[in-house]
This record gives structure tokens, C-alpha cells and sequence, in this order.
């Protein structure tokens, strides 16, 4: 094969490849999936408690049982991909996977990109203190030192509402806050509900929420325009909030009930 030959089959073989990477985003239904026999499922393992390799180097976690709980419900075996944040939307865009059970926040741009379930899970953030610690509302911050991750959103949350004569005292992680709440180096901190749960593992009893600051739902992600397949994965979950198959993953993994904002939510 000469030279130019061999330059035009390249710049072909290029051609194609782009050509398939471009290919829009196929729509998926429960039909193809059970003919397949398994459902492909995009799933964070790096973000505990939703997702963790467990001992045997296997996916794990809140979103893996869900994912489990979900294939279970369809007959069909659950094949479980493990995505990053950055690449999970592209993952299921470009057809590696039917869905996602990610941890995946549900907001107006990305709805842009994929069509959300109704809420299965969710992360709210608020003040945790002493249980004799009389905070009610953010007035009673006024003098008070409140920890929190530096440059998290439960930093954004708290220096939002904290009176003036607050101090608020900012560690590099959560972990760090949390040794600082433990030890009586600050009076309240301000974190998600996953990190609190792990607090009423560590020092049952001491420690509850004060104030509630905000609340994100967290959706089962589907290709746009995947109409069938997003109806079923509603009836799913309306299914297993209604019979507390869904509430019980939550209390085994977050050590609480399913939160109303999250068993409400729709």
C-alpha cells in the first residue's frame, strides 16, 4: 500500500471513530434491557457512604443496593460501572451505561443533559451541636464558633447566616471539624447529614442538628427522551418508598430513616 493510500484509509479510520463518538445518545427502554438480561448502571465508588469498593474489591454502598434493589425489580442482573463525577453523564451519553445511580444532584443544567428520576436519596446541611445546645434559629449563632470544611458548601451555608460576632473556623476537611466538635474546640460545626450520622456513630447521644440550611435531592439519571424507562424507574422508587425497602438502605448505610424531603420529594 502506498503512501496516500495508506494516509486516506488513516484519515477514513479517523473519520469513522469520530463519527461513533458523536453518535447522539440512543433512547433506552426497560423492553431492551431485560431482553439483554442485565441493566448497566453508572455508580460513584469513591463517595461513602453512597458508594465504596467494599472488602472484596467489589462496588458497595447506599447507590449500589439501590442499583441491586432496581435490577432485583426488572428480573435482570445488575452490572454495576463504576464512573467519576466528571464522567458519568458522558458515560451514559454515549451509551456505556443505561443509567445512573451516581449520587447525581438534580439541577436545571444538568436536566439539560438527562432526564432525573424523582428524588431517591439526598444530602442536606445544617448547625450540629451539644443536645444541650440552645440554637434555634441563626440569631443564636451570635458569639458562637462554628466549624466548618473551608470552601465547602456548608462554609457558603453558615457565613451566610452567622451574625457578626460569630467565629467561624474553617479545617481543611470535614474529618478535621469533626475532631474539632468532638473535642470541645468549637461549639457547633456546620456539615452534611452523611457526616452527622457518622457523628452519632462516633459519640451517640451528644450531638443533634440545630438548623437545617439547605437541602439537595439527588436523582436516578436516564438518556434524554427515555421516556418508558424513566416512568419505570419512578414506578420503582414510589414502590420501595411506599413499602420502606428504600428507607431501610437508608437507615443500614446513613443510620437514618429516608428523610422527607427525599420520601416526598417527586
Amino acid at each position: 500500500m502506498n503512501i496516500t493510500r495508506r494516509a486516506a484509509v488513516a484519515i477514513m479510520g479517523a473519520g469513522l471513530m469520530a463519527a461513533a463518538t458523536s453518535l447522539p445518545a440512543a433512547a433506552q427502554t426497560v423492553e431492551n434491557i431485560k431482553s439483554a438480561g442485565s441493566v448497566k448502571i453508572g455508580m460513584l465508588v469513591d463517595f461513602p457512604p453512597f458508594g465504596i469498593m467494599n472488602e472484596n474489591n467489589q462496588p458497595d454502598g447506599y447507590d449500589a443496593d439501590v442499583a441491586k434493589l432496581l435490577a432485583k425489580e426488572w428480573g435482570v442482573e445488575a452490572e454495576i460501572v463504576p464512573v467519576t463525577g466528571p464522567n458519568r453523564i458522558p458515560y451514559l451519553q454515549s451509551n456505556q451505561v443505561d443509567l445512573l445511580v451516581a449520587s447525581l444532584g438534580i439541577t436545571e443544567e444538568r436536566a439539560k443533559s438527562v432526564d432525573f428520576s424523582e428524588p431517591y436519596a439526598g444530602i442536606s446541611i445544617g448547625v450540629f451541636g451539644a443536645e444541650d445546645a440552645e440554637v434555634t434559629k441563626a440569631e443564636d449563632l451570635s458569639g458562637k464558633t462554628i466549624g466548618v470544611a473551608r470552601a465547602s458548601t456548608q462554609d457558603t451555608a453558615v457565613t451566610k447566616i452567622a451574625p457578626q460576632d460569630a467565629t467561624i473556623q474553617r479545617f481543611d476537611d470535614d474529618a478535621s471539624a469533626v475532631q474539632a466538635l468532638l473535642s470541645g474546640q468549637v461549639e457547633l460545626i456546620g456539615v452534611s447529614n452523611v457526616v452527622a450520622a457518622q457523628i452519632e456513630q462516633a459519640a451517640p447521644g451528644r450531638f443533634n442538628q440545630k438548623l437545617e440550611l439547605s437541602q439537595q435531592v439527588q436523582g436516578i439519571a436516564v438518556r434524554k427522551g427515555s421516556s418508558e424507562l424513566l416512568e419505570a424507574v419512578n414506578a420503582f422508587l414510589e414502590k420501595v418508598k411506599a413499602d420502606g425497602q428504600l428507607s431501610a438502605i437508608h437507615e443500614k448505610w446513613l443510620g437514618t430513616p429516608l428523610p422527607n424531603f427525599v420520601a416526598e420529594g417527586k
